[in-house]
C-alpha cells in the first residue's frame, strides 16, 4: 500500500497557479503513485469546479463558499475538519504544508487529533514582515509559530527563506530544495512557425523589442518599474504583460498617464502551459522581473532555460542565482542585475543587452547550463523523495 501525504495548498490547478503550484504538481507527477499516494485540499475558488477530481498523482478536494475573503477565512476550520475526516477514513500517513499560512489549517487539524508527522515548504514571495508582522496577522501567529515548531522537517526553496524557520521557533534540520524551471522552456517543443504567428499577432515587426513578465500583477513584482522605464528606452521597446492581480488598473492608469499605451500589452492571465510560447527568444527579446521581494522566481529561472537575457534584482532567493558581471565578478554572469524601485538602472541593463549581442550569448549560456544543473525537476523530484519525504514515514 502507498503512503498517503495531504497537502494544504489555498490554490491549486487549474485555477490560480503560480511557482508553488508547480512546485506540487511538478513533483507528485515524477513519485510512483504506488510508493506515494497525495491527497491535497484547496479553496474552491470557481463554484462550477468540481468538489473532488484526480490531477495526476494527486487527488483534490476544493473546500469553500467559492473565491470570497470569508470563503479564505473559513478555509482554515473546513481544511482542518476534512483532514480529521480523511484520517479516520485511513486517507492520511503524513502532511504538507505548502508555505508559511498553510500551517493554520495544518495545526488545527493536528488539534483536531491527526497526529501524523509533517513538513513545512517555504515557497513565500513576501518579504518576512509582510507575512508575519502585519496586525491581521498577529491573532494567528499561535497557529503559525505552533506550525513552525512541531513540524517534522522544513524544506525551503532558497537559502533567504533558509532563514525563517529559527525566527519562529524551529529546532531542526532545515532542508534546501529548490524549485525548477517550467520543462517546456528546456524542450521548446513548439516549431518556429508557431512562435513566429504569435510574435505577428502581437504586432512585433522587425525592429521591434519585446520585453516580458509572466507575473501576478502586485506591488511585490514592481511591474510599474518596468512601465517607467520605457521612458528611458528608444520606441521600439514595447512591454508585454501576462498575468492577472489587484494592481492591474494601477498599471493600466501608470501606463495611460506616461502615454506609453501603445508600447504596453497586457495579455491577462495566460495557461502556465502557453507561457513558454512567450517566453523564448523569437517573441520576447529580455525577461525582465524586478522584484521587491521574491521566494525564488520560477519564471526567471524558467526564461534562462529559455535562453532569454534577464534583468531582475538580487532580493530574496534571487541572490542564489543572479550574478552580475559588476556585482559579482566572481562567479559566471547569469544575468543583468539592478537595485529594486530603480527604471533608468532597468533601462541602463536593456540598452547593454541591445548592444552587446556577444555577450548576451555567453551570459545565456552561463545560465542555461546553471539551470540545468541545479533547477531541473527530475533530480529535484528525487531530492523531495530522499531526503524530504522519507523522513515522514
Amino acid at each position: 500500500m502507498p503512503k498517503k501525504i495531504l497537502v494544504f495548498s489555498l490554490a491549486y490547478y487549474p485555477s490560480f497557479v503560480s511557482g508553488a503550484e508547480a512546485a506540487i504538481k511538478e513533483i507528485t507527477d515524477r513519485i510512483n503513485p504506488e510508493e506515494i499516494e497525495f491527497h491535497l485540499l484547496t479553496l474552491l475558488f470557481d463554484k462550477s469546479a468540481p468538489r473532488y477530481e484526480q490531477i495526476g498523482n494527486v487527488h483534490v478536494y476544493r473546500i469553500g463558499l467559492g473565491g470570497a475573503y470569508l470563503s479564505k477565512m473559513l478555509f482554515i476550520p473546513l481544511a482542518a475538519l476534512k483532514a480529521r475526516s480523511l484520517y479516520k477514513a485511513g486517507q492520511v500517513d503524513a502532511m504538507w504544508a505548502m508555505m508559511t499560512y498553510m500551517l493554520m489549517p495544518t495545526t488545527l487539524a493536528r488539534w483536531l487529533g491527526v497526529k501524523v508527522p509533517y513538513l513545512l515548504t517555504l515557497q513565500d514571495g513576501d518579504t518576512y514582515e509582510k507575512v508575519f508582522e502585519r496586525w491581521f496577522i498577529e491573532p494567528l501567529l499561535v497557529l503559525i509559530d505552533s506550525g513552525f515548531k512541531n513540524a517534522t522537517t522544513v524544506q525551503v526553496i532558497s537559502e533567504y527563506l533558509g532563514t525563517w524557520p529559527e525566527k519562529r521557533g524551529y529546532k531542526g534540520e532545515v532542508i534546501i530544495v529548490r524549485n525548477g524551471a517550467n520543462p517546456k522552456n528546456f524542450s521548446n517543443p513548439y516549431s518556429v512557425e508557431e512562435l513566429t504567428n504569435i510574435a505577428e499577432e502581437l504586432g512585433k515587426k522587425e525592429d521591434d523589442i519585446y520585453l516580458f513578465i509572466a507575473a501576478r500583477l502586485v506591488h511585490q513584482k514592481a511591474i510599474d518599474s518596468i512601465i517607467k522605464s520605457l521612458k528611458y528606452l528608444p520606441e521600439n521597446v514595447h512591454f508585454l504583460i501576462a498575468g492577472k492581480g489587484g494592481e492591474e488598473e494601477l498599471l493600466r492608469e501608470l501606463t495611460k498617464e506616461l502615454q506609453l499605451e501603445s508600447r504596453v500589452k497586457f495579455l491577462g492571465a495566460l495557461e502556465r502551459d502557453d507561457v513558454p510560447k512567450y517566453r523564448n527568444p523569437i517573441v520576447s527579446d529580455v525577461f525582465v522581473h524586478p522584484s521587491r521581494s521574491e521566494g525564488l522566481g520560477n519564471s526567471v529561472l524558467s526564461a534562462m532555460a529559455a535562453w532569454v537575457p534577464v534583468v531582475t534584482t538580487q532580493v530574496g532567493g534571487f541572490k542564489d542565482y543572479i550574478f552580475d558581471e559588476k556585482r559579482n565578478p566572481d562567479r559566471p554572469t547569469t544575468a543583468w542585475a539592478v537595485d529594486p524601485d530603480e527604471p533608468e538602472q532597468i533601462a541602463a541593463a536593456i540598452k547593454d543587452i541591445l548592444a552587446n549581442p556577444d555577450k548576451v550569448r555567453q551570459v545565456t549560456d552561463n545560465a542555461r547550463q546553471m539551470v540545468e544543473d541545479e533547477y531541473n525537476w527530475d533530480p529535484i523530484a528525487d531530492k523531495m523523495q530522499r531526503e524530504v519525504f522519507t523522513k515522514l514515514f
